[in-house]
C-alpha cells in the first residue's frame, strides 16, 4: 500500500507522497518492480547509447556493399559476408578470436568501470527501457502503474493493457525480423513476413525471437539480470579497490533521515527520499552497499544529485567512485595486476586476429587423387596420374585462375589450365599429369599444385604424390 503520509523531503510546497522503505520492491520481493522515470546526465548518456545501438541493430542489414547486403550470415551457402569480405566455415576461427578479444576487452573495462556494459550497452537493458517507456506513456507514472495493478478489471484497465501489450508485441515482432535479417536478405524478409508469404522456418524463427523479446523485456526484465545473466555472478572477480562502481558515501550520508528544505539538521546528507530505490531497474537499495544486482546504469546517481540540488547539498552522495577514492587513497590504476593481465590478453587476441586476417587466402584448394588407380601407362611409354582439384573462389567477384604443377621438371599438365570461377563457387576440376618414367626419382614422387589468380598475387598450393612403375 502506498503511504498517504505527507512527505516534506523533496518539496514541502507540493507535499509529494512517498513509499516507505519497508514496502520498497527488492530483488527478493514478489512484488512487480515499476521503475520511476528519471532524467539526468547519466540517463541521457544511457538513452543516447541505447538508441544508437537499437538503430544500428535495425539499420545495418539494409546497408548494401558491392550490390549485396553488407552484413549477412548466409546459412544456406555456409558463408558470412561482411562488407565484401566472405568468411567460410574454415575461416570462422577469425570470428572465434573476435569473440575472445571482445570478452577480454569487456573484462578490461570492467576493472575500471564495473558493469557499465550492463547499464549502457546490454540489449536486455535497452529493450527493457523501451518497454518501460511504452508502459509509462500508456499507463502513467510509477504510482499510477502500481494503482492500475491493484485496480479491478474494467474497460479503462482493459483498454490500457490491450494497448500496452499490442505495442509490446509490435516491437517484439520488429525485433524478431531485425534479428533474422542478419541471416536472410533483409529487404525481402520484412515484405514476406508482413505479407504472410515467408517460408515456414523463417516465420517460425522470427516469431521465436519475437516471443523471447516480449517475455524478456516485458515480463522477466530484472529477473534476467538477477538470475539468468552469468556476468552478474562472476563480475566481482574482476573488481579491485580502484574499480569505479555506483557507490553510496555512507560516511557523508549517515545517519539518514527526512527533513524540510533549508532546515538545519544534525543528520547526514541522505534525506531518505528513496528515489534511488524507485528508479533502480533491479529494485535494490544502493545504500546497503555494493550488490551484484547493480547494473551501474547511474539512475540512482541522477536521482540523488537531483535531490542534493534541491537541498543545496554537495552533489555525488551516490556516484561512480572507487573504494580507494572514498578512502582518500590515490593508487595508480596501471599498478593493478588485473589491469595488466586483461590488457595484455586483449592485445594478444587482437594481434592474433590481425595475423589471421593477414594470412587469410581468397582461394581454397584441395587436391584429391584418383581412387581407381595409382597410375596409368600410355601407349607412348609415359605415365599419367589423375587428380581432382577442388577450387573455391572465396570472394564476391568472378575471378580468373591458372593452374601450375611443380616438383619435377618432367611433369606436364594436360588440358586447359585457365579457369573462370564465379563468386563463392567451388569448382571440381579433373586434371591429368603425365611424365616420362626415366625422369622420375622413384616410384612415389612429390608434386605440388598451385592455383594462382591472374593479375593478382593471391594463390594457393597443396602437395600430393605422383606414382610411377617401380
Amino acid at each position: 500500500m502506498l503511504n498517504k503520509n505527507v512527505n516534506n523531503t523533496l518539496d514541502s510546497a507540493t507535499k509529494a507522497q512517498r513509499i516507505p522503505v519497508t514496502n520498497i520492491s527488492t530483488p527478493t520481493s514478489s512484488r512487480k518492480i515499476h521503475i520511476r522515470e528519471q532524467k539526468g546526465q547519466f540517463q541521457q548518456l544511457r538513452t543516447g547509447m541505447n538508441s544508437l545501438l537499437v538503430a544500428l541493430f535495425f539499420l545495418l542489414p539494409f546497408i548494401s556493399f558491392d550490390g549485396r547486403q553488407a552484413i549477412l550470415f548466409d546459412l544456406s551457402q555456409q558463408q558470412f559476408i561482411f562488407f565484401g569480405t566472405t568468411l567460410w566455415p574454415q575461416d570462422f576461427t577469425i570470428l572465434a578470436w573476435v569473440f575472445i578479444a571482445a570478452a577480454f576487452l569487456l573484462f578490461f573495462v570492467t576493472v575500471f568501470w564495473g558493469r557499465v556494459w550492463c547499464g549502457y550497452l546490454c540489449p536486455q537493458t535497452a529493450w527493457t527501457f523501451i518497454y518501460v517507456w511504452i508502459e509509462t506513456r500508456i499507463e502513467g507514472n510509477r504510482n499510477k502503474r502500481y494503482a492500475l495493478d491493484k485496480a479491478p478489471w474494467g474497460s479503462d484497465k482493459l483498454k490500457k493493457r490491450v494497448l500496452k501489450h499490442t505495442a509490446w508485441g509490435a516491437i517484439a515482432l520488429l525485433t524478431g525480423c531485425g534479428f533474422i535479417a542478419y541471416f536472410v536478405p533483409a529487404r525481402e524478409l520484412y515484405i514476406d513476413i508482413f505479407s504472410f508469404s515467408a517460408s515456414f522456418w523463417i516465420t517460425a524463427w522470427v516469431w521465436f525471437f519475437a516471443i523471447c523479446t516480449y517475455l524478456n523485456a516485458g515480463w522477466m526484465r530484472e529477473q534476467m539480470c538477477l538470475h539468468c545473466c552469468p556476468y552478474a555472478r562472476f563480475q566481482s572477480a574482476m573488481f579491485d579497490a580502484n574499480t569505479k562502481t555506483v557507490t553510496y558515501d555512507a560516511a557523508r550520508g549517515e545517519s539518514r533521515g527526512p527533513r524540510k528544505r533549508n532546515e538545519a539538521s544534525a543528520l547526514g546528507d541522505c534525506v531518505d527520499c528513496n528515489l534511488c530505490v524507485d528508479v533502480c531497474p533491479t529494485g535494490i537499495d544502493i545504500r546497503n552497499g555494493l550488490q551484484y544486482e547493480c547494473i551501474n546504469c547511474g539512475a540512482c546517481v541522477d536521482a540523488c544529485n537531483q535531490t542534493m540540488q534541491k537541498f543545496a547539498y554537495q552533489p555525488n552522495l551516490i556516484s561512480y567512485t572507487s573504494e580507494n577514492t572514498l578512502a582518500g587513497k590515490a593508487e595508480p590504476f596501471y599498478e593493478s595486476y588485473k589491469f595488466l593481465a586483461y590488457g595484455i590478453a586483449a592485445l594478444i587476441m587482437i594481434s592474433v586476429i590481425a595475423v589471421d586476417i593477414y594470412n587469410r587466402n581468397n582461394i581454397e584448394l584441395n587436391v584429391l587423387r584418383d581412387r581407381q588407380s595409382l597410375y596409368r601407362e600410355t601407349l607412348d611409354d609415359k605415365v599419367e596420374n589423375s587428380f581432382t582439384l577442388k577450387i573455391r573462389n572465396k570472394t564476391q567477384q568472378t575471378r580468373l585462375y591458372r593452374i601450375y604443377v611443380s616438383g619435377n621438371s618432367a611433369y606436364r599438365l594436360m588440358g586447359e589450365v585457365d579457369l573462370k570461377i564465379h563468386p563463392g563457387e567451388q569448382l571440381d576440376y579433373p586434371v591429368t599429369v603425365v611424365a616420362l618414367p626415366e625422369l622420375l626419382d622413384s616410384a612415389r614422387n612429390d608434386i605440388t599444385f598451385t592455383v594462382a589468380e591472374q593479375h593478382n598475387y593471391s594463390q594457393a598450393s597443396q602437395e600430393s604424390s605422383f606414382f610411377a612403375p617401380i
